[in-house]
């Protein structure tokens, strides 16, 4: 058995994975594909080394295998940023073979692209929130469908969308053909089928998070309700692991991508990074903000002397973020206190 610390890469996929396993040196002591099952990658890695350095990239159902190996094995496994990882596979020969081994390459080399492997509860967390944003797009599609189907009929309702006024109107008209009544029964019956969905998920949200330090704390502040601290809880996890509110703001997709070259300095809207609802969660938070907070309106109305108003909005997310870094940091530094 050799007495070295190995480098190993995993192309994952549903049914197998493609093991790398690569020496201090750079020689390939084995390259090939086996059944997707910890034991048996576990067996396969053994028989070269007692310890290991892995890498796979990110993807469905990496997460888990990544965690179900750290904690059988103590060895010390990594994600590698899918975005990035992809940019470094891009050739006219693309094998499992060479994905692996480029893999484990980089984390000999220490240039791997890594993203945090996070917990088990701060990833189920995460499945929750998804859900309900899912659900949500659900329910805004089956809105926009309803309201295209009243276009189609050339009618005109009398109150604005999905207030009670419209709703009582929309279940009295009868300039509606029998087809369009019948699929707005329908679309209906399936809204109050999500809007149930909606509640129950967020109940068990409440019983997932009711002893979750991040997500009471995050309640406290100003602008920030019970779904806006799930879902930074969810998709942030430790504020800790940034080492600075400009890191985490990147991370949210909150900075300014940098468009300069020469003499030109210019910018290019948001970093095209970072999960798209979180970023949205956020915007809207800056908002409710730039409403009721002097602070934060007074920010936006100076920003919007000068830029569009989405533009100033988003800046206030941006600092508004970099602020609550420091706050959850002194939270998540700070002892927890037993009761007495």
């Amino acid at each position: 058995m050799y007495k070295i610390t190995l480098c190993v890469g995993f192309d994952y996929h549903d049914d197998s994975i493609r093991v790398c396993v690569m020496d201090e040196d750079g020689n390939s002591l084995v390259n090939r594909s086996v059944p997707n099952d910890v034991g048996t990658v576990i067996d396969l890695v053994s028989q070269y080394g007692s310890f290991a350095v892995c890498a796979v990239e990110a993807c469905c159902g990496s997460s888990d295998f990544a965690h179900r190996l750290r904690t059988s094995t103590g060895w010390d496994v990594r994600l590698a940023h899918p975005g990035y990882a992809r940019r470094l596979k891009q050739s006219p020969d693309k094998s499992d073979h060479d994905d692996a081994e480029l893999l484990a390459d980089l984390i000999r080399v220490k240039y791997l692209p890594e993203v945090w492997l996070a917990p088990t509860a701060t990833r189920e967390l995460r499945r929750l929130v998804r859900y309900r944003q899912q659900l949500k797009r659900n329910r805004t599609e089956i809105k926009l469908q309803i309201r295209a189907l009243l276009r189609e009929e050339r009618v005109t309702p009398p109150a604005n969308a999905w207030t009670k006024a419209w709703r009582k109107w929309l279940d009295e008209a009868t300039e509606l053909s029998a087809a369009t009544r019948w699929i707005l029964t329908e679309q209906l019956a399936r809204l109050v089928e999500i809007e149930d969905r909606v509640k129950r998920v967020e109940q068990e949200l409440q019983q997932a998070t009711a002893q979750d330090r991040n997500t009471q704390e995050l309640q406290q502040h100003n602008g920030i309700g019970f779904v806006t601290a799930v879902t930074l809880s969810a998709e942030i996890g430790r504020f800790g692991r940034f080492a600075n509110g400009k890191q985490l703001a990147r991370y949210c997709g909150l900075t300014p991508c940098n468009a300069s070259t020469g003499k030109r300095q210019a910018d290019a809207g948001l970093v095209r990074a970072g999960n798209r609802e979180l970023r949205g969660v956020l915007i809207e938070a800056a908002h409710r903000l730039a409403q009721h907070d002097p602070k934060w309106r007074a920010l936006r109305d100076q920003l919007r002397k000068r830029k569009p108003y989405n533009v100033a909005l988003a800046a206030v997310a941006n600092r508004w973020v970099r602020w609550l870094y420091h706050q959850m940091i002194r939270v998540e530094t700070e002892p927890v206190v037993a009761a007495a």
